[in-house]
């Protein structure tokens, strides 16, 4: 039997870069979480039999919001639900499986590598039929239909159980509880040379460690390093997935994964360690004695894809956000395709892909993935490191000193001053709008500005456009600061400030980042007066 649920609109329920979050409190409330999904079925494009996609990261509520959400499609017209064991399905995973099975879409319950439990955060997101994240227009449209909303529909039945293999019917509509990784770990065994990989393991020439943060990973990086690799049991570690993730914060940065760091720099280190975050999609690579940053790690990935098995006929075209470093620009030119910088958010990476004008994407926010999937994927990047690392016998270090001997090095960092009250970050980034004009020719120590702007793209397969996208500051000699609010916080606004110095081949190739930036961090506080706005004198993350 359908039930319609007379409700009426919340505020505020407008998709962020990567979904609708919130606190778990916000979201625990009658008719709140049943809203936004309603939202999503009445407003999503989905021919008449179509299958939807639901799985998580394991999070606290998700397992609530998942039955709800079975009640809600098959009230809503589905014929058939594919969702995780457990509720359990990564990001990339969830991206797979709407692909590999022709799903209409899904839905990805998680906050990502935002912290987890009663107290924490929650998120909900719509994937597209290409397997990637809701374009604007649509999450537009989602938000627009939450502003208006007098009904949700359910489908009157007992729960599923989640940790049982198998079909169930609610309704007309099948429910079909599937392994969660085995999708996963064929795609990963059909990418690279899986071969090389288990010889150099088994040989002790190729040592790793992997911290899935007792988060989504732990599952799929056991079944995949462990299993199908052969590295010794214990090679991942906190792999059980919590439901607060052990208390800690999921997100793969020096700060949050500092003891994988610490072994990483310590005698007897692995060749590499590795690291996840809370759904999946982001990664952190460290190898013996040295961090590779995101942005070098999409380049170095970049211009050794070719020795893996599904990127041997070269790529396509490299696509990168707008804040990440220019490192990947110099290995695209150097081969000979395309560079594209898009706003922040995965869906820009979209039509490009399935336009075959991108291979290879990647995020300065430890986001790294291909054309195999339309979300970013961590395991895949690791996975892609280690085939590099087994077919070269390189150490991470070697495989950086020759890259930036080759191209060049980007210093780069990245500076979140969280939690910042909203109208303090509004009316810091309203100043600095306000400033553009004037700072061309403009000194700020030894760095004189030649350009400044607000970021807009016009996307070069569908023409839409995306505006106020961030404030960009160009220094004469090659340098560059980057300031925009993230939309992937829950309270607050987060600013986070870009910092960027090229070197080329010939130049200072071995220093500290902080020495390197220290003139580009003081440029920073003149230009948009940080301290004097939000109080902050410091910021609290350094990536």
């Amino acid at each position: 039997m359908i039930t319609t649920v007379a409700t009426t609109p919340f505020d505020g329920q407008k998709p962020g870069t990567s979904g609708l979050r919130k606190k778990v409190r916000v979201f625990a409330q009658p008719n709140y979480a049943e809203n936004f999904i309603q939202s999503v079925f009445d407003v999503a494009e989905r021919p008449a039999g179509s299958t939807l996609v639901i799985g998580g990261d394991g999070r606290y509520h998700n397992r609530t919001v998942i039955q709800q959400a079975i009640r809600i499609a098959a009230a809503n017209g589905y014929a058939r639900v594919l969702v995780g064991q457990g509720g359990i399905l990564s990001t990339p995973a969830a991206s797979h499986v709407i692909r590999k099975y022709g799903a209409s879409g899904g839905l990805i319950l998680s906050a990502s590598h935002n912290p987890g439990g009663p107290d924490e955060d929650f998120g909900i997101k719509y994937n597209i039929a290409n397997g990637g994240p809701a374009p604007e227009a649509v999450t537009e449209a989602i938000y627009a239909r939450t502003q208006t909303i007098d009904r949700w529909l359910m489908a009157e039945s007992a729960e599923i159980d989640l940790d049982r293999i198998g079909v169930a019917q609610v309704g007309g509509m099948a429910v079909d509880v599937i392994d969660p990784v085995a999708d996963y770990a064929d795609l990963m065994e059909e990418l690279f040379d899986f071969p090389a990989i288990r010889a150099a393991a088994a040989s002790g020439a190729l040592t790793m460690a992997f911290d899935a943060m007792h988060a989504v990973t732990g599952p799929y990086a056991r079944e995949i390093l462990e299993g199908r690799l052969g590295f010794p049991a214990g090679t991942v570690r906190n792999g059980v997935p919590l439901e607060d993730f052990g208390g800690h914060h999921p997100d793969p940065n020096l700060v949050h994964a500092a003891e994988l760091y610490a072994a990483m720099m310590a005698e007897g280190a692995p060749t590499i360690g590795a690291a996840s975050d809370g759904d999946g999609d982001r990664n952190l690579i460290i190898g013996k004695g040295v961090f590779i940053t995101p942005s070098d790690s999409l380049a170095m990935l970049a211009a050794n894809a070719h020795l893996a098995p599904a990127y041997a006929g070269g790529l396509k075209g490299i696509a990168r956000s707008m804040p990440t470093s220019a490192a990947a620009d110099r290995v695209a030119e150097a081969l000979g395709i395309p560079l594209w910088e898009t706003p922040t958010g995965w869906k820009f990476f979209g039509t490009l892909l399935d336009a075959g004008k991108a291979t290879i994407c990647g995020e300065e926010s430890a986001g790294t993935g291909s054309d195999h999937v339309r979300e970013k994927d961590g395991l895949w990047a690791v996975l892609l490191w280690l085939n590099i690392l087994a077919v070269t016998g390189k150490p991470v270090a070697q495989i950086a000193q020759e890259h930036w001997a080759r191209f060049g090095r980007n210093y780069y960092a990245r500076h979140d001053y969280e939690a910042i009250a909203t109208d303090k970050a509004n009316t810091l980034m309203a100043a600095l709008e306000a400033s553009l004009g004037g700072l061309p020719g403009k000194a700020f120590g030894p760095l004189t500005v030649s350009a400044a702007d607000q970021f807009a793209y016009t996307d070069p397969v569908d023409g839409s456009v995306s505006r106020n996208q961030g404030v960009r500051v160009m220094f004469a000699c090659g340098s560059r600061i980057v300031f925009r609010l993230s939309g992937t916080g829950t309270e607050g606004a987060t600013l986070r400030v870009y910092l960027e110095r090229y070197e080329a081949p010939d130049g200072r190739l071995a220093e500290e980042t902080p020495a390197m930036l220290a003139d580009l961090i003081a440029a920073a506080e003149a230009v948009a007066g940080i301290a004097a706005h939000t109080g902050r004198t410091a910021p609290d993350v350094v990536t």
